[in-house]
């Protein structure tokens, strides 16, 4: 169910970050979401993108560049499913992984910490005044 992302699925992937984006994140105004909205686009066509698909029909996606995961996104109503374990595992071949979450998606937070994520830190995203922790991954030896 979890395939590499073709660029024929751009539209689709990207209404899904927008829709998770404002859903998930309503402490940040949707304008901001919509304003970046083409940046992003930019930006998966650059990265490593896998998407979990059933029927057809993309219900999640994880974008990577390098080691780091630019973002999990689940169709909303489709969480605790299996589909963000099962994109985080494909990103879990590599033997460190990195992100930011936001600290108040603490659905996010716990997800992550469950997947044996450890905190490093935590700033501020200027553009959004958030705050935001720095996780890290390694695969045991």
């Amino acid at each position: 169910m979890v395939e590499e992302f073709n660029v024929k699925d751009i539209d689709e992937v990207m209404n899904l970050w927008l829709n998770t984006n404002i859903s998930t994140h309503s402490y940040i105004k949707e304008k901001y979401w919509r304003d970046n909205y083409n940046d992003v686009k930019n930006a998966i066509l650059d990265a490593k993108l896998y998407v979990y698909k059933e029927n057809n029909k993309i219900l999640g996606f994880v974008g990577l560049v390098e080691d780091y995961i630019a973002g999990i996104f689940v169709k909303e109503g489709m969480q605790r499913k299996g589909i963000g374990k099962s994109l985080l595992n494909e990103c879990k071949r590599r033997k460190k992984l990195k992100l930011k979450v936001y600290q108040k998606n603490e659905n996010a937070i716990n997800f992550y910490l469950k997947e044996d994520f450890k905190i490093e830190n935590k700033s501020i995203d200027y553009d959004t005044n958030e705050i935001e922790l720095f996780m890290t991954w390694e695969e045991r030896r």
